[in-house]
């Protein structure tokens, strides 16, 4: 991939975004598996933050991604909840825009990624997310990503424009440096807790809840 390579299999978790992991066969809501895909223009760092992710690890010379790459990992959060994300890695290429919904299809995460040096990676992100506004699943979590930020003497995307974007899609955001690690376990650990929130939601609150996002972090309002 960009910053390691496979082929999507059917035990890869294609089949379903948010699952509970078995427990000798009896689902535990404690235990999550996620299907977590990343899209984003060629060459904004898709590959670096996952590879900074999973292996704590940053490869300048990182090769460009060819179709996708999977990789796994899985964090733990505050109230005993284990996440396991398995994250696809998608090529940024035009070549291979066409087989995005592959990668994205039953999803519950996307992470949709942009440098902060490039309006015109800015500008593609913005094409994914409308994207998976058409096709991706009806209560997919989204979270747009301004990546690069140890460059900030080339910024030419203003935070504010990622930060306005994000609150007009129901997004949240968050600018990341795979190259320092800056936020990058941030980002997973927030999705990992609307993820959890949400899942919550659904079966201890009897009443309608208000969820907004802010810094990338999930705030829970009860009325």
């Amino acid at each position: 991939m960009g910053c390691a390579s496979s082929i999507p299999d059917k035990s890869s978790g294609r089949s379903g975004g948010l699952n509970n992991l078995d427990n000798g066969g009896a689902p535990d809501a404690k235990n999550l598996r996620v299907k977590l895909v990343l899209l984003g223009d060629s060459g904004v760092g898709k590959s670096c933050i996952v590879l900074r992710f999973v292996r704590g690890q940053f490869d300048p010379t990182s090769k460009v991604t060819v179709g996708a790459s999977f990789l796994s990992q899985t964090i733990a959060l505050q109230d005993s909840t284990t996440v396991k994300f398995e994250i696809w890695d998608t090529a940024g290429q035009e070549r291979y825009a066409a087989l995005a919904p592959l990668y994205y299809r039953g999803a519950a995460v996307a992470v949709i990624v942009y440098d902060i040096t490039s309006p015109e990676s800015f500008t593609k992100a913005q094409y994914w997310v409308k994207e998976l506004q058409k096709h991706g699943s009806p209560d997919i979590v989204m979270a747009l990503v301004g990546n690069k930020a140890d460059l900030q003497d080339s910024r030419e995307v203003p935070a504010q424009d990622g930060i306005d974007y994000a609150e007009k899609n129901g997004m949240f955001f968050i600018e990341t440096s795979a190259k320092t690690a800056d936020n990058i376990n941030q980002l997973f650990e927030s999705v990992s807790v609307q993820l959890s929130c949400s899942r919550k939601l659904l079966s201890d609150f009897p009443v309608h809840p208000c969820l907004i996002h802010d810094c990338g972090l999930l705030k829970l309002l009860k009325y």
